[in-house]
């Protein structure tokens, strides 16, 4: 069971990644808190000055990922610390209700593809001021709470998600973090390459957020239900995530 959660958090991690309000403007966001334009990069300023322009952004995206990581990490700790004593009796009630909410969270997505209305979002972007490594780092933690609706309901599931489970709180909200942080390392060690890629998958996000949100309200019945361990049961995944 642990297994299986921890898997669904980082499968939610890679979701926010490819969210269509993230993903089309990772380049020019990871370019800009590093200090560095794309036109920079595109250009042949020489060996020295290319390697040290994308050194430059890979050591400011692994500083970014590592602000929001322990955000959501103390999300963790303070799940487990709050509810891990109140565990079995808060478990048979709260079930149900986090079941609920991640359903709502997930009809949410699918509804905000057809309702522009519910495509509100608040971005946090760093404003004036020199590109640093400790600014990375604090437009890390502000992406963690500042950023929606895209990672909102997705997050918001996980983060039900590990209080209807307090003990797995921390390792939940740390596989999200890696889910959703690998790919902006791997983006910012191959800027150039992946910034071809991320432009061709940029095309083919028109159905995401039903597919997304079908996936979550799937999650949410499972939890709801209590199944969510049956996954197990599937020879394929049992091999892949236990074996």
């Amino acid at each position: 069971m642990t297994e299986i959660n921890i898997a669904v958090a980082a499968v939610a991690g890679i979701g926010s990644f490819l969210a269509p309000c993230i993903l089309p403007v990772i380049p020019a966001f990871l370019a800009y808190i590093s200090g560095t334009t794309i036109t920079d990069l595109q250009r042949n300023n020489g060996t020295v000055n290319l390697l040290t322009n994308r050194l430059n952004i890979l050591i400011n995206t692994v500083f970014f990922v590592l602000g929001f990581s322990i955000v959501f990490s103390v999300f963790g700790v303070i799940l487990n610390s709050v509810l891990s004593s109140n565990a079995t009796s808060l478990t048979a009630g709260f079930n149900q209700v986090g079941g609920i909410i991640i359903i709502g969270f997930g009809a949410f997505m699918i509804l905000s593809s057809r309702i522009n209305k519910l495509n509100f979002e608040k971005k946090i972007l760093p404003k004036g001021g020199k590109a640093s490594y400790p600014l990375s780092f604090v437009f890390g933690l502000a992406f963690a709470t500042g950023w929606t609706p895209c990672i909102g309901p997705i997050l918001g599931s996980i983060l039900t998600l590990a209080a209807t489970t307090p003990s797995q709180a921390f390792s939940l909200l740390l596989a999200y973090s890696l889910g959703l942080g690998i790919p902006f390392i791997l983006m910012g060690l191959f800027f150039s390459k992946m910034t071809r890629l991320i432009r061709a998958l940029s095309r083919h996000l028109k159905y995401y957020s039903v597919i997304m949100g079908g996936f979550i309200i799937l999650l949410g019945v499972l939890v709801l239900t209590n199944q969510l361990a049956t996954i197990a049961s599937f020879p394929l995944l049992n091999d892949l995530l236990l074996g």
